[in-house]
């Protein structure tokens, strides 16, 4: 059996194959408008045709940004888009994305051809960028004395810091001295040693804008020792400048957000800062201030000073308690001193002589102790507590005292 395939299914695979047709997908037709409508949607409806044949076309509104012209019957132009099926009508036709006139094609291709080259070279690379200071004081501007470009620029520099300085080089931005006169205004600002370099000028066709697709401009931004912020016409204008420039700004007026430092903003971060710095400062110093008079102390007790009054107090302690064993010592020993002398006193013959005892000694002096040391006759001296007696012997016996013989008992006991 047969396959049998829809409209829509039939439509469907057509519109597939026109998908991935690489060439399709990006196609630059030239022909002459006719039956253009522009739909109060903001679509434009159009036809290109030649003399084999039309193509239908159509720009949606929001491709409208790659048309710099109104289109008019008759005209003859070059549609850069993709080609693709409309499944409803079943037909082909050119979505447009870009449009420009016959005239512009010629520059479109210098403009891809030096584009290639310039990307050959490196002159795109990342790796050449200068980064563009975070705050400028000095910035320099190449572009008209007159005109939206300078007014913006100034504008918005003044708006966001009142203190930089903009020095301007008023140079020709289009026509065929433009390129001279930009590359010298480049070199002029490159002498004045500026932080920065905005290069561009407002919006308007290519034929306008192609000054800052010259090779010669390409170049000085380039080689340029200052970074330079490339602000050319709209965010949709895209030139060579752009490519090489160290920053791309979209537009003039963002060339100079981009350029200009918010002041009001550094400023708070700056008293923001400030105020830390001091929080910081003032936990320093206290932290400091309790370390030194942590220190203080310790000093003080370690100080020799201390040192020395604390060896004078335990010498003051130490002559206390010498003098308090001395004392003691003393007490002691006049304790036993007067033992002693009380002892001695009992044994003193004096002490006896006082209790009624005698010293018995011959006319030598010699100590008379046992009776067989006199004879009958012999002279004597008796001495007693309060004199002394002279005596002759008449007799002597010899008998052994009661209290010696008890006391010899007791011994022969032990």
């Amino acid at each position: 059996m047969r396959n049998v395939y829809t409209v829509k299914q039939v439509n469907n695979y057509i519109k597939n194959m026109f998908t991935q047709d690489f060439m399709l997908n990006r196609i630059y037709v030239k022909g002459e408008v006719s039956n253009c409508k522009y739909h109060t949607s903001g679509h434009i409806y159009f036809s290109l045709k030649d003399e084999s044949g039309t193509i239908a076309c159509v720009m949606f509104a929001s491709a409208r940004s790659g048309l710099s012209f109104r289109m008019q019957e008759g005209q003859t132009v070059i549609v850069l888009g993709a080609v693709s099926v409309y499944e409803r009508d079943g037909r082909y036709q050119l979505y447009a994305k870009e449009i420009m006139l016959d005239g512009v094609g010629l520059l479109y291709e210098r403009y891809e051809a030096l584009k290639q080259e310039l990307e050959e070279m490196g002159m795109f690379a990342a790796e050449y960028k200068q980064p563009i200071p975070k705050f400028a004081k000095k910035i320099g501007i190449v572009t008209a004395p007159t005109g939206a470009a300078i007014r913006d620029i100034i504008h918005i520099a003044t708006r966001r810091n009142p203190y930089v300085q903009l020095i301007l080089y008023p140079a020709l931005v289009q026509g065929e001295e433009a390129a001279a006169s930009i590359v010298k205004g480049i070199q002029v600002m490159e002498k004045q040693d500026v932080d920065v370099i905005i290069v561009g000028r407002g919006g308007g066709s290519i034929e306008d804008l192609w000054a800052f697709n010259e090779e010669a401009v390409a170049r000085a931004i380039f080689h340029c020792r200052i970074p330079v912020i490339s602000a050319v016409g709209h965010e949709t204008d895209t030139l060579i400048s752009d490519y090489v420039a160290d920053l791309r700004a979209p537009t003039p007026s963002a060339a100079a957000e981009l350029a200009v430092y918010e002041y009001s903003a550094v400023e708070n971060t700056r008293k923001e800062f400030e105020l830390r710095l001091k929080r910081q400062m003032q936990l320093r110093i206290q932290s400091e201030r309790n370390k030194a008079e942590r220190m203080a102390l310790r000093l003080k007790y370690t100080h020799p000073k201390q040192k020395l009054n604390e060896k004078r107090q335990q010498a003051v302690d130490l002559e206390n308690q010498l003098r308090m064993l001395m004392k003691q010592k003393l007490d002691e020993n006049r304790h036993w001193l007067a033992l002693y002398i009380e002892q001695m006193r009992r044994l003193s013959p004096i002490e006896k002589m006082s209790q009624g005892y005698s010293y018995v000694e011959n006319r030598k002096l010699e100590n008379i102790h046992s009776v067989s040391q006199v004879k009958k006759g012999e002279e004597i001296q008796i001495r007693l507590a309060d004199g002394t007696i002279h005596a002759s012997v008449t007799g002597t016996k010899k008998e052994e005292l009661p209290w010696l013989k008890k006391e010899r008992k007791h011994r022969n006991s032990h």
